[in-house]
């Protein structure tokens, strides 16, 4: 008893366990040692609140993503790239070649994408997929392009996906 205790304290003073399961903690551990930078993770961290809170029953899926892009070593190396980008013009023509390679890396693994369960509860909650995609767009006008970009290469390719 006293040792449960002590367990829920601990996990309620690591502000990311009080507001994210194990799992998606666990996600978020790994990053450093792939090796995200901590304004990465935090902003994961971010959409990881923000998905739980607004759309609980796509949570596992987003979270599977998140998971399944980790072993995906061609996957890190673009979200790395995505990343960087943020330092480029808005113009930059880079922002296109690497959304294309991103588009083409979520098409060699489908394993990166929602399931079909996923996408359904997020094409469900249109205006909380809003609110998740568009809230750091301000703060990454880039990542917000190309996001914009690879999803529309997805859609071109056939696959659903929510609007935002």
């Amino acid at each position: 008893m006293v040792v449960a205790r002590r367990d829920t304290l601990h996990r309620l003073a690591d502000g990311d366990r009080a507001l994210l399961p194990d799992r998606a903690c666990a996600v978020l551990d790994r990053m450093p040692g792939l090796g995200f930078g901590p304004d990465y993770v935090a902003a994961q961290r971010e959409a990881l609140v923000l998905a739980r809170a607004l759309v609980p029953e796509g949570f596992d899926g987003f979270l599977t993503q998140l998971e399944h892009g980790l072993d995906d070593p061609e996957y890190i190396d673009l979200t790395k790239r995505g990343w960087e980008a943020e330092t480029w013009e808005g113009d930059d023509p880079r922002i296109e070649e690497l959304a294309t390679a991103m588009a083409d890396r979520y098409l060699a693994n489908p394993a990166l994408l929602a399931d079909h369960a996923s996408r359904q509860a997020w094409a469900k909650a249109s205006a909380q997929y809003k609110l998740i995609n568009n809230h750091r767009e301000e703060q990454a006008p880039v990542a917000a392009r190309l996001t914009a970009l690879t999803k529309a290469g997805l859609r071109s390719a056939g696959v659903p996906m929510p609007r935002r």
